[in-house]
C-alpha cells in the first residue's frame, strides 16, 4: 500500500508544480501588451520558471518542486511604434513586453497535459487500491 500512496505523493507534488507552471504563463499571457508607461522605463518582463528533484527522504521518493521564477533578461523588448502613448521615445517607439503569446500558449498546452498526465495517474492509483480493498474485503 505504500507504493500507491507514494505514487499518489509523487502525482500530486506533479500536479502542483504544473499549477504553478500554468499561473506563472497565465501571468505572462495576461501582460503581454503592457506597454512601457515612460520612455526609459521596461515594460513587463516575462516570467520562466525552473523546476528541481527533491527528494523526500521521510518517504525515499523524489518529487518535482519549483525551484525558482525567473525574469527573462535575455529576450528583447520588441518595439512598437505608437506617437501618441506616454511611454513613446523621441522616435514614436514603445518598449513592448517580451512575450510571445503563441509560445506562452504552447506551453500552456505542454503544461495541461503533464497535469492531466499526473491527475491520470492519481486515478489508477486510487482505482489499484480500491480493487485491492475490495479483494481483501471478499
Amino acid at each position: 500500500m505504500s507504493d500507491m500512496y507514494n505514487a499518489l505523493a509523487i502525482s500530486a507534488m506533479g500536479m502542483r508544480a504544473q499549477g504553478s507552471r500554468i499561473e506563472v504563463i497565465s501571468e505572462n499571457i495576461a501582460n503581454a501588451n503592457t506597454a512601457a508607461t515612460m520612455p526609459d522605463e521596461d515594460p513587463y518582463t516575462r516570467q520562466i520558471i525552473t523546476f528541481k528533484n527533491e527528494m523526500n527522504r521521510q518517504e525515499g521518493i523524489r518529487t518535482v518542486q519549483v525551484e525558482e521564477i525567473n525574469q527573462d533578461t535575455k529576450t528583447p523588448y520588441p518595439l512598437k511604434y505608437m506617437p501618441d502613448h506616454p511611454g513613446a521615445d523621441e522616435n514614436g517607439f514603445v518598449k513592448m513586453p517580451n512575450v510571445n503569446t503563441l509560445v506562452e500558449m504552447m506551453d500552456m498546452r505542454e503544461a495541461q497535459r503533464s497535469y492531466e498526465a499526473n491527475l491520470g495517474m492519481m486515478t489508477q492509483s486510487r482505482s489499484m487500491a480500491e480493487r485491492t480493498i475490495a479483494m481483501i474485503e471478499a
